[in-house]
């Protein structure tokens, strides 16, 4: 099946009341009979189906649409992004493992959960400056895990995950991908020797800004230590976000498409606006990963960012008069939504570690929605940078 099949068809249906419903109901109950356990089903292989701590046949069939999508052997569903980051390093890492990021290149919550797990003996390994290379340069034996974002946040550097996975393997390291921003629409780390996948499936494969979820995808059977993890904590997504989460999921290639097609008119436009300084943007040739961009990714995304010309002053003015645009976090839902990334989601790193990042006080993160026609976002952009 095609990736668009996939997102609509893919998974397994726990339907078997005789009622015919075509939708997976949702399984609102906290447990399960349990009379005759050899006789209960069980969803991940591990324990039969008692309680939805553990397991849960709504968020079992979005579950293992995603693993198709990603191309993993089995899939666990999250209460939130940073749930899916938490648990699965619960699982990998252990007193005196090492973990090589690129932090000035991933999601800032990230960076600060792996700074707190030095406490408990786990060591952290920084790439500076950002980008492939300096990942792989910094490779050496002991380091455990290496965490990188195939298409970082906000500045949307592609990783050359083919390549990292290769010098991962050298020294015997596990590669986790956060694949959130590129969605498996964009690529499929899995496909290209990742070992893990993570989304913050509150972004864009439920879509519509109404959910807080995650998900660990796994290309092995090491997927099954990872469920434990996710027992213990408690970690699990709930049935109804499940729900809505799959419902998100049956349009994501639709939706991504034209994220793209919006996304790269408003990129051209602000390429040519005598008021923006630069414009960030996978598909355009002057962004400095372009050529792994073309040859790794099907689909360059909805987000596009720019610095204004000016200061923070001139930056503050944009995003306090867009009127269409929603000044807010986050991104990948229908509705276009601008960030300022140094008040808001970098707000709590330095102002130099800011700066060495590329994270500038005039740069802003564009959410570019689905709103049709694309020129009634660009016209809300134009008159907003008149107040620049």
């Amino acid at each position: 099946m095609g990736k668009g099949t996939k997102s609509v068809r893919g998974g397994i249906r726990h339907v078997n009341d005789g009622i015919g419903s075509i939708i997976e109901p949702i399984y609102q109950t906290s447990l399960f009979d349990y009379r005759e356990p050899e006789q209960r089903p069980s969803l991940h292989g591990i324990v039969p189906l008692k309680y939805s701590r553990e397991d849960n046949p709504t968020v079992h069939a979005v579950e293992s649409k995603m693993a198709e999508l990603e191309h993993g052997v089995d899939a666990l569903g999250t209460s939130s992004g940073m749930a899916a980051i938490t648990t699965l390093m619960m699982a990998l890492l252990s007193r005196d493992s090492t973990v090589l990021m690129p932090p000035l290149d991933v999601y800032g919550s990230t960076l600060v959960l792996m700074e707190r797990l030095g406490r408990f003996g786990v060591k952290t390994v920084i790439t500076d400056p950002p980008g492939t290379n300096n990942v792989i340069n910094s490779l050496r034996n002991g380091i455990n895990v290496v965490f990188i974002e195939s298409v970082s946040n906000p500045l949307l550097r592609v990783y050359d995950i083919p390549k990292i996975v290769r010098a991962s393997r050298e020294v015997g390291a596990v590669v986790v991908v956060d694949n959130t921003l590129a969605t498996p629409m964009g690529i499929t780390p899995i496909s290209h020797g990742a070992d893990f996948v993570i989304h913050s499936a509150t972004k864009y494969l439920s879509g519509h800004n109404d959910v807080v979820a995650g998900f660990i995808i796994g290309s092995d059977d090491r997927i099954k230590g990872v469920w434990e993890w996710r027992r213990f904590l408690g970690t699990i997504m709930e049935p109804f976000t499940a729900f809505l989460v799959d419902r998100g999921l049956k349009t994501l290639h639709i939706r991504m498409r034209t994220h793209e097609e919006n996304a790269k008119a408003v990129a051209e436009f602000l390429m040519d606006h005598p008021k923006v300084e630069k414009v960030y943007y996978p598909c355009l040739d002057s962004h400095e990963t372009y050529e792994i961009a073309k040859k790794l990714l099907s689909n360059c995304g909805g987000i596009v960012s720019f610095e204004v010309k000016g200061g923070l002053r001139e930056a503050m003015a944009v995003y306090k008069h867009v009127k269409m645009i929603i000044p807010s976090v986050s991104f990948g839902g229908t509705e276009s939504i601008i960030t300022h990334p140094a008040s808001t989601t970098h707000a709590h790193w330095s102002p130099e570690d800011r700066a060495r990042a590329g994270i500038k006080d005039n740069l802003l993160r564009l959410s570019v929605g689905l709103e049709d026609p694309p020129e009634d976002i660009i016209n809300d952009l134009s008159q907003a940078l008149s107040y620049a």
